[in-house]
């Protein structure tokens, strides 16, 4: 007897809804404690302190030649984004978030709960990681969106009503927000397999906050082996790099959208193998 096609689609479609509720379930267990913890600390303090210093200085009794124009403000939010935010506030907090997925539930002897139960374990990685993503996406999304308002907010609610409504704004919070989770999509899958490989993040890190600090002076093929590269490609304002800099052609977004996205699922799988391996022995921790 033969099955129609219509049987065959509904067939290979079942175990895929089956393993789409069970990464759901995963994430609502999981995205509570992406939010809530003394671990997380750390994150928050990440994330609101770009936002902190905007609002001193939004605040503060500044001179207009201190202040700068309006058109200089777009300016000041590139070396903030691009410097602080990406380079450390996202970096060490998606290093934060992400290691301490699986780690976090060795830590407190409850992963063997996760590894007994008929979930498959590439759907345990899928569904930690986007629980992850979620808080991630939140903690330094909002928080790039609240720096660029902050910035042009000394200028008065008329220029930010031209500015936004009617001139640039739009098109570049978009696209820093665009950029932002772009950049916790990236770390987050690598520090995630970081997290699943070294029992202490700290030097993997360091070697890739150096690769990425220092990218600017690399050859040009070597800048696109790294995150911030592309991360950097998709911001609407360059930053000037300085006499030392070797000049490398931006990506252009429609090659490093897909290319970025494309590398983040590897890192993923790489992930899942890796859970596939594992083994839990509290003891030795």
């Amino acid at each position: 007897m033969t099955t129609s096609f219509s049987d065959r689609i509904n067939h290979a479609w079942t175990p895929l809804s089956f393993w789409l509720q069970q990464i759901l379930a995963i994430m609502r267990l999981e995205t509570k404690k992406s939010f809530v913890g003394r671990r997380l600390v750390a994150v928050y303090f990440l994330a609101l302190a770009p936002v902190a210093l905007l609002v001193i200085r939004a605040v503060a009794p500044l001179d207009p030649h201190e202040l700068g124009t309006p058109g200089e403000a777009g300016m000041v939010f590139a070396v903030v984004f691009q410097t602080f935010v990406l380079r450390f506030s996202i970096f060490f907090g998606c290093m934060s978030i992400f290691t301490n997925l699986f780690r976090r539930e060795v830590m407190e002897r409850t992963l063997h709960f996760y590894l007994l139960s008929p979930v498959k374990r590439e759907v345990l990685v899928v569904g930690k990681y986007f629980s992850g993503l979620i808080a991630a996406v939140t903690f330094f999304v909002g928080s790039t969106v609240a720096c660029l308002l902050l910035v042009y907010l000394p200028y008065g609610t008329k220029y930010m009503d031209d500015f936004f409504m009617e001139g640039a704004g739009t098109e570049h919070l978009v696209t820093y927000a665009s950029v932002a989770a772009m950049a916790c999509i990236g770390y987050g899958a690598v520090f995630l397999l970081v997290g699943l490989y070294f029992r202490n993040p700290i030097f993997p890190a360091g070697l890739l906050l150096g690769w990425e600090t220092i990218n600017f002076l690399l050859p040009s093929f070597l800048q696109k082996i790294s995150v911030v590269h592309y991360l950097q490609s998709m911001c609407p304002v360059p930053l000037p790099l300085g006499p030392l800099a070797i000049i490398t052609e931006p990506t252009s977004a429609w090659v490093s959208v897909p290319g970025f996205i494309g590398l983040t699922i590897l890192v993923i799988l790489a992930s899942a193998m890796q859970v596939r391996r594992l083994e839990v022995t509290y003891g030795t921790d």
